[in-house]
């Protein structure tokens, strides 16, 4: 998980606790939606809000980024799955 992805992970959460606050309880949201909220505060405080190290991990931006770097051609017009491809072939 990015930093981006660990912040919008947090904001997540923040924002169903003020919903909930505004509700008085947690209890009233989804129980997906609580399994969910809580396995990704989990996720982000296990690695110190450092991101993942797998690609699919990683937001498209990032992604961009790393093609960049290593000078991938074409990385403007590739989606997410094109540039994971793409990053794996050039090593």
């Amino acid at each position: 998980m990015t930093r981006r992805q660990a912040e919008a992970a947090r904001r997540n959460v923040e924002k169903a606790q003020k919903a909930a606050r505004a509700k008085k309880t947690l209890t009233k949201l989804p129980k997906q939606t609580r399994r969910d909220l809580g396995h990704q505060a989990a996720m982000s405080r296990q690695r110190g809000g450092q991101p993942g190290h797998n690609l699919e991990d990683r937001t498209r931006q990032d992604l961009y980024e790393v093609a960049k770097s290593k000078h991938i051609e074409g990385r403007s017009k590739m989606g997410k799955s094109e540039l994971i491809a793409a990053i794996r072939r050039a090593g």
